[in-house]
């Protein structure tokens, strides 16, 4: 099926692909993921998707490099990628790394490897820009809406597998973003889920899981005054948060209590903060197996939602903005957003990373 994409709310179903395909390739430290599109309207038509999980950044923080198992893992990942980009004969492609990649010791060596085995060339990409290709999909979401009050900052963040990716932004009238400042906090699910092991599922592991990641959100809005301008925000003049992630992505599935995952119904989702809190109770109230057992969380995550969770509650414990809108889209997204609009003025149909 393809599902196009661009709009808060999504536009409708494309039948057949009208045009050239562009893909967009995103190796993170917990995941590959590839997207491939069709120009369609303003945005693009979805005319596959493929995510496997790769724990790429595995012991990464106790050696600081890439593991032999984990790269042979992404590698197998990656090669899949290469076969369905062959298969369709894409015209552009974006393949960018992050955290794992810009972290590890040898990992400018595991992508060179990947390059001679795969045929892909991947771009280590700044935490900036990671911020910036994130902004350029997420920005239809943020224009105001009729069940949420008008703002004119927001708060964009994603949980990583590596790290968490924030970007406080300043809103135009009609919510157009413009970047006021990012930071990349090197915590993210894998790292956390590394760090507390098993007590990551009790009480106390929790606790202090939220004071670690809040000691490092403080920074940040000491720069900003991000929870100063959310106490003292005019009731036409709010902040508005917005999280793309698989932690805020299955915070809103409980929130709305799904009895499955469904991208339509969690993209553009508006969370109020209560809605939000009950939701993460809920999640944090399940032990392991009823994690594993849950529909919109599965034994896949189970390691990892815990950690997502305390990154999640440390976010709405520092800034408790009125509402929360949720973005089941991203940095992937942002890549093919731009790679079609270099392609429409004539650039060329690749992907040069301006933070590489």
């Amino acid at each position: 099926m393809v599902q196009p994409i661009a709009a808060a709310q999504p536009p409708p179903t494309v039948s057949r692909p009208a045009g050239p395909a562009f893909a967009a390739l995103d190796l993170g430290t917990n995941n590959c993921r590839l997207l491939v599109g069709t120009p369609c309207g303003g945005g693009f038509a979805v005319l596959e998707r493929f995510s496997r999980m790769v724990c790429l950044g595995e012991d990464l923080e106790r050696t600081g490099a890439l593991g032999e198992a984990a790269m042979d893992r992404a590698l197998d990942a990656l090669s899949a990628c290469a076969d369905r980009l062959a298969a369709r004969r894409v015209e552009g492609v974006a393949a960018v790394a992050t955290e794992a990649c810009r972290r590890a010791a040898n990992g400018g060596e595991f992508l060179a490897r990947v390059r001679r085995e795969t045929g892909l060339s991947i771009s280590v990409i700044s935490p900036r820009e990671e911020a910036e290709l994130a902004i350029e999909s997420c920005a239809p979401l943020l224009a105001r809406h009729s069940d949420a009050p008008p703002a004119r900052r927001a708060l964009l963040f994603d949980i990583g597998g590596g790290s968490t990716e924030l970007a406080w932004l300043r809103l135009a009238p009609d919510g157009r973003p413009s970047l006021v400042g990012c930071a990349s906090l090197p915590v993210g699910v894998v790292t956390l889920a590394e760090r507390y092991g098993a007590a990551s599922f009790t009480h106390a592991g929790f606790a202090a899981m939220v004071r670690d990641v809040a000691a490092f959100l403080a920074p940040f809005d000491a720069i900003h005054c991000i929870a100063r301008e959310i106490r003292e925000a005019r009731p036409d003049a709010g902040v508005r948060l917005l999280g793309t992630s698989g932690t805020a992505t299955t915070i809103a599935a409980l929130a709305l209590a799904l009895p499955r995952y469904d991208r339509r119904l969690i993209d553009g989702a508006v969370l109020t903060r209560a809605a939000a809190a009950r939701a993460l109770a809920t999640l944090c109230g399940l032990d392991r197996a009823a994690l594993e057992a849950h529909h919109c969380i599965g034994p896949e995550r189970i390691l990892y939602v815990r950690p997502g969770a305390a990154i999640f509650a440390a976010l709405m414990q520092s800034w408790a903005a009125p509402t929360m809108i949720v973005a089941d889209r991203g940095l992937r997204e942002g890549m093919l957003l731009r790679l079609i609009r270099t392609a429409r003025h004539g650039g060329r149909p690749g992907y040069a990373a301006r933070g590489a």
